[in-house]
């Protein structure tokens, strides 16, 4: 499995329930990554979406602890296990999670691939990424040439899972 997250020099990912910054590449390269493959994330991600709504053209795959939540065009699973489970129908390489915190920490132990946008400023912040450059398990393994949007300095970032599971 893969997952995708924008990154701040602190590992963070979001304040309040928003992102920390929008970059249009970033936005760019998530929506090529994930159209048309299979994208799991949590209610409050979900919910942070424009209108609130699943994302177009993907399967997306909620994940809540409310065994009452329903979304208009997304499955809905209350457990890893049940998420785990209905995974298996899809090829391992077509699947991303997209977030929030508990979300990435819940699945990194499934996944071998990860896509970092790694931007070059510490935000105020209040979930956070796991710090891959620290994991002994994972390695980067391509990043791009530094990209700039306004005074903004951000690279793409690939680390790979040195034993794949």
């Amino acid at each position: 499995m893969n997952l995708i997250v924008a990154a701040d020099k602190n590992w963070s990912i979001g304040n309040q329930g928003q992102l920390l910054v929008s970059i249009p590449e970033d936005k760019k390269l998530f929506r090529e990554e994930t159209l048309g493959k299979v994208i799991v994330m949590g209610r409050k991600t979900l919910e942070s979406l424009p209108g609130k709504q699943p994302l177009y053209g993907r399967t997306n795959i909620i994940l809540t602890a409310n065994p009452d939540y329903k979304v208009k065009g997304a499955v809905i699973c209350h457990s890893l296990q049940e998420a785990m489970e209905l995974l298996k129908g899809y090829k391992k390489e077509d699947c991303f999670i997209i977030g929030g915190q508990s979300i990435y920490q819940q699945f990194l132990p499934y996944c071998n691939v990860a896509h970092v946008t790694f931007i070059d400023y510490m935000y105020s912040a209040d979930t956070h990424f796991p710090d891959l450059d620290q994991d002994e398990a994972w390695e980067m393994t391509a990043e791009s040439d530094e990209q700039t949007y306004f005074n903004l300095c951000y690279t793409f970032r690939r680390y790979q899972r040195k034993e794949p599971v």
